[in-house]
């Protein structure tokens, strides 16, 4: 740098002495600004454009705005009437500052604001206490072509309580879906709550008598807000993460028959990890604890054969959850429906 700056001295340009010694400008300008002395800025108080409007002269406007025969109409309506009577007393935006200085601007009709949706926070402790249910779409034989999945999930078990495929997102179906899966499983009037997001599927007048005659409970998600149904999305994710999903399906019966078998593979052969991997069935069925029990003995054997692998102590006993939340009130950072 010492070398680009005498070199810079004999041929009289910064510029192109740096660039023939190939170093580089930035570091030079940037050290020398280090070494200067910070300058302060202070704030001056802003002097009033020579353009601006007299004390006077806004109050004159102001006074004609607020004329009886002005005093319901815009500014763009005001300017325009005074012009068409050969008067001017400043632009369109002249009148709205002046409205604005004395908190006169704004929206002055009456509109209609919708309150901030409640979160929907719902608890299980055993099954068949709140099940939760979602579509997606599976990819038919060529683009544009879908297939639509729908599955009702226990919240507690994350077992699959009821599922179809069709070719369309209706809510008659998914109507069908809930009431043979309810009564399929037996639940009686006042047990069970069903959370959906706000589709119109979800919000269909049969779904919604079904609900009412069955002495079931509703919950729906917040507007566009998709984690508030985290279990149905985790399960599509699990589900299309399968390693016998295909991707694109040949027609509905190919469709049909992968379902099926996903689901049946997913109730009884999948370990959940934030079930103390039990399968979902194992929960459903209440056969976790004896599993759990069975699991830990093994487990005790072991540690009395090698205490000394065991660099953590004496194994301890698993247990399921004491209960499962959508959207508990101290919420975590995990979240609820990750496999």
């Amino acid at each position: 740098m010492h070398a680009a700056r005498e070199l810079a001295a004999e041929i009289g340009n910064t510029h192109r002495a740096f660039d023939a010694m190939g170093a580089a400008r930035s570091t030079h300008y940037r050290k020398r600004a280090l070494k200067s002395p910070v300058l302060v800025q202070i704030a001056l108080p802003r002097s009033a454009p020579s353009r601006a409007l007299a004390a006077p002269e806004r109050q004159a406007i102001l006074d004609v705005l607020h004329e009886p025969r002005f005093v319901d109409k815009a500014p763009a309506q005001v300017y325009t009437k005074l012009l068409d009577e050969g008067q001017y007393l400043g632009s369109v935006r002249t009148m709205h500052r002046c409205l604005a200085s004395v908190r006169e601007a704004g929206e002055r009709r009456r509109i209609r604001r919708h309150p901030p949706a409640a979160i929907p926070q719902l608890v299980a402790t055993a099954p068949n206490q709140v099940w939760t249910w979602d579509i997606t779409k599976l990819p038919g034989p060529i683009k544009g072509i879908f297939f639509a999945l729908y599955v009702v999930l226990d919240l507690y078990s994350r077992f699959v309580v009821g599922w179809t495929l069709a070719r369309r997102e209706l809510g008659s179906i998914a109507t069908v879906l809930l009431r043979d899966s309810i009564e399929k499983h037996g639940i009686p009037p006042g047990q069970l709550t069903v959370h959906s997001d706000r589709g119109t599927q979800m919000k269909a007048k049969p779904l919604l008598y079904l609900y009412a005659n069955l002495g079931i409970a509703t919950s729906l998600s917040r507007p566009r807000v998709s984690n508030d149904n985290p279990f149905s999305e985790s399960h599509f994710r699990t589900a299309k993460d399968d390693p016998e999903y295909p991707g694109r399906f040949g027609s509905l019966e190919h469709a049909w028959s992968w379902a099926a078998s996903f689901l049946h593979r997913y109730n009884t052969e999948h370990h959940h990890s934030n079930l103390a991997m039990l399968t979902p069935e194992d929960v459903f069925l209440g056969r976790g604890p004896d599993i759990l029990a069975r699991r830990h003995a093994v487990m005790l054997s072991a540690y009395a054969e090698h205490p000394e692998r065991f660099v953590h102590g004496p194994p301890k006993l698993q247990a399921l959850p004491a209960e499962v939340w959508i959207n508990p009130p101290a919420r975590s950072l995990e979240q609820p429906g990750s496999h």
